[in-house]
This record gives structure tokens, C-alpha cells and sequence, in this order.
């Protein structure tokens, strides 16, 4: 497992050497992945010109994805999975050239895994607006610079639209499943609205069927946290030398945001009031170990994410209301005709359990019932991403028996 990407220490409970040494180098002023660098396991599809909801347009959009296992002669053995917020399309596999970090749910995809290849052909795409190869902020445009500031506003229907570009572009008419969590739980529920007729089964994951007002509230908070930066030159910061890009206010933003990832309770359980080294805090030039933790990831996350990216893809968030201009929520929920298996965490203080339970209760064909399935847990949101063997069984379920 890749702990520190998921904002935990390793067993030891200390950051290894290579990982110390990479976050004090200058961060780059994007961490985007981009053309020339090496592909890794990613595949490409372009998927011609897009036109966004609300305005704008990409006359040319691509989406970087990876594929596990073989697609059966008539396509219908096909599962999408969606990812979070700063997830891409790696979800299965090493740290190494063309990625970053490694893949972001080990243990769910391969032979005899949930996900078992051995029966499904398994697709991860990364979402339009990312940063890991599709479309988005960094990509170049038509004149050959970098969108930056000029890349238009999306939403999470935009988002899933593409995605079905990419389904007819590999001649898939029809999922046998269409999962995701957090950010991608938005997607995979927009899916079972959008196209109840291509999706068979949905698992959504610690996800709402609206962001509330907190919600949209924090992801305010972090994208100002990114617009104060000095270097942010009002988003046009691509060319600009490492170290001399919106690191400092994307660390930020990213630090803000791993304090709703996490249980009430976890950080005092695991650090306390203990400093990082034997120098006090409150007298010296010393550190609360929470700081420490809280800095390492914020620095690291500046190594593999775009903050134009960060941004686009927190106001897509926020645009998330399935109800929006089909009656309502409860409405919206109704048109899912798939049968449909929706997690969540107890210890989620992003997305709790009650939003879960309204979508359980909502859609016609829940495999819990009016309740959502939850997963006791202490990792807080995160837990969707850690209880492997938990979340694991709940999917092979529901694809057994769904």
C-alpha cells in the first residue's frame, strides 16, 4: 500500500527517507502530467469537441484511462470505476515511471480480487478537468499554451458525459457496473440518472446526492487558499520555473481538506499533543507532530496535482444536485432503475451516513433497502479507500447477487 498517499504513516509510524527527500526538492509549478512524459500504463482516447454546460468550449478533449483484464466478444463484461477528487486513472498498480504515486485502491482489481479480471474488463478513466492525461487546466489548447485561467467551468454532468463519449468510443454500450466514491460516487450516481439504460448495476461510495452548504463551503475556503497564492498569477502559471508556482497555497488547500478526511477522533488518537522532534513547540522552534504530518502531505500532493486543476474540480463538486432541474432530489433519485448498492463510512464527517441512507432510500432497486450499507470505521472519509477487505466483500456481493 501507498500509505502516505493516503494521508497515513507507514506501520512504523515514520516517513521513509526517498519519501523526505522528494517533497524538499522545489516543487515544479504544475504537477500535471504532460505530453512527452512517459505514458506509464495509461491509454488514450480523443473524443472530438465538448461543449460544457455552462459555456465555454474544447475543440478537441482527450481522457487518459487504464484497462484490466479482456473485454468479452459482446461488451458486456465491462465495469467503470470512478475516482475521487485527486484520484486518476491508476488504480491498480506500482509507483513508477509515468506515476507518481501508486495505485490508489490496491486489492480490488485482479484475478479472484472484487473486481476479478478473470470475469470483467475493468476501466478507470481520469476524469475530464484532472491532471493524469485527460483534458484539463495544463493540457495545451489550439495556439499551443496552456488552458490556465481560460479553461471553462465544469460540472459533474459534464464530467460523466465524457466519460460516456469514452464507453461508445470503446464500443460499450451497456456497464455491468458502474462504480466510484467520493467525487467519482457523484459521477457513478449521475450515471445510473443519466444513462439508466446503459448501467446494470451502480456502487456508490461516501457520496451525497447534493453538496450542502458545508460542502460547497470548504471547497471555497481551499480554492481561495490557492487564489491568494502570489504565484498563482491569476491561474496562468505554467511556464514559470519549479518553485515559483501556487505551491504554497495548494499545500494549504490540500492540508484544509485532509481535516474533513479524517474521523473527530483520529488525529488526537494518533499524535496527541506530541512534538516532532525534542524541540517544545511552545518554547523553541519545535513542531506538533500533527503539523509535521499535515505539511508532508500538503508538500507532496504539490508533485502530482495542477492547482487549476484543484480548482476546476472543487467547483464541479460543488455543482453536484442530482435534482437540479428534474424536480428535485427525490425525483432525480427515482429514474435510477440499476440495482444499486450504496456504502458509507460511520466515522465520515465529509459526507456522513445520512446522505447515503437518503440515496438508499431513494432509488428503486437498493441492495440494502431504505439504508445505506455502513461500514464501521475509524479512518473517517478515507474509509472507503482503506477498509480494503471490508469494501471489497460488499462490491463482490453485490456483483454475485445484484
Amino acid at each position: 500500500m501507498d500509505w502516505t498517499d493516503h494521508g497515513i504513516s507507514p506501520p512504523s509510524g515514520r516517513i521513509p527517507n526517498d519519501e523526505l527527500r522528494a517533497v524538499s526538492l522545489r516543487p515544479p509549478a504544475s504537477g500535471a502530467w504532460r505530453d512527452g512524459d512517459d505514458v506509464g500504463h495509461r491509454q488514450f482516447a480523443w473524443l472530438g469537441a465538448f461543449s460544457p454546460e455552462h459555456g465555454g468550449e474544447l475543440p478537441l478533449i482527450r481522457l487518459a484511462y487504464e484497462t484490466w483484464g479482456t473485454l468479452n466478444e459482446d461488451r458486456s463484461n465491462a465495469i467503470l470505476v470512478l475516482h475521487a477528487l485527486t484520484g486518476d486513472s491508476h488504480v491498480e498498480g506500482l509507483l513508477g515511471p509515468g506515476h507518481p504515486t501508486a495505485g490508489w485502491w490496491p486489492g480490488i482489481i485482479g484475478p479472484g480480487a472484487p473486481l476479478d479480471t478473470d470475469r470483467y474488463f475493468v476501466i478507470a478513466p481520469n476524469m475530464l478537468g484532472g491532471c493524469q492525461g485527460s483534458t484539463g487546466p495544463a493540457s495545451l489548447d489550439s495556439r499551443g499554451n496552456a488552458y490556465g485561467s481560460s479553461f471553462p467551468v465544469l460540472t459533474i454532468r459534464d464530467q460523466v458525459r465524457a466519460q460516456s463519449l469514452l464507453a461508445d468510443e470503446l464500443g460499450i454500450s451497456t456497464f455491468a457496473a458502474v462504480i466510484g466514491g467520493s467525487m467519482g460516487g457523484m459521477h457513478a450516481l449521475e450515471w445510473g440518472i443519466m444513462f439508466p439504460e446503459r448501467t446494470r448495476r451502480l456502487v456508490v461510495m461516501s457520496a451525497p446526492a447534493a453538496s450542502d452548504a458545508q460542502t460547497i463551503a470548504q471547497n471555497t475556503l481551499q480554492i481561495e487558499a490557492v487564489r491568494l497564492d502570489p504565484n498563482f498569477n491569476g491561474g496562468d502559471y505554467a511556464d514559470e520555473p519549479a518553485g515559483f508556482g501556487p505551491h504554497r497555497g495548494l499545500a494549504l488547500a490540500r492540508r484544509l481538506a485532509m481535516l474533513n478526511y479524517r474521523s473527530g477522533t483520529e488525529l488526537d488518537d494518533r499524535f496527541g499533543r506530541s512534538w516532532q522532534s525534542n524541540l517544545s513547540p511552545e518554547q523553541d522552534d519545535g513542531r506538533y507532530a500533527v503539523e509535521s504530518y499535515l505539511d508532508f502531505h500538503g508538500n507532496r500532493f504539490t508533485r502530482r496535482f495542477d492547482a487549476n486543476s484543484y480548482i476546476t474540480l472543487l467547483t464541479a463538486m460543488s455543482s453536484h444536485n442530482v435534482g437540479r432541474d428534474r424536480g428535485g432530489v427525490d425525483a432525480a433519485l427515482a429514474r435510477v432503475t440499476a440495482s444499486t448498492m450504496v456504502i458509507g463510512i460511520s466515522t465520515d464527517v465529509l459526507f456522513p451516513p445520512e446522505t447515503q441512507h437518503r440515496i438508499a432510500a431513494g432509488v428503486q432497486n437498493s441492495y440494502s433497502g431504505d439504508r445505506a450499507v455502513t461500514i464501521r470505521s475509524n479512518f473517517g472519509h478515507d474509509g472507503f479507500l482503506l477498509e480494503i477487505h471490508h469494501v471489497g466483500d460488499a462490491i463482490r456481493s453485490m456483483l454475485a447477487n445484484g
